[in-house]
């Protein structure tokens, strides 16, 4: 299995509590924190909430 490289790049700042929620199950906590998590359904869920702050690559 691959695992996915997750990236903050947008502030929190002005989002809907439900997408600080999803950053914060991530992992994520600060701008240009990354993390590394496993490529399956819950974890693309979650990219596709907050796609718009995160950047994702492939390990």
């Amino acid at each position: 299995m691959t695992n996915l490289n997750i990236k903050l790049v947008r502030s929190l700042i002005g989002t809907l509590p439900k997408q600080r929620k999803t950053v914060e199950a991530l992992g994520l906590k600060k701008i240009n924190q990354m993390v590394e998590k496993p490529d399956n359904a819950q974890t693309r869920g979650m990219i596709e909430i907050v796609k718009h702050l995160v950047e994702v690559t492939e390990a």
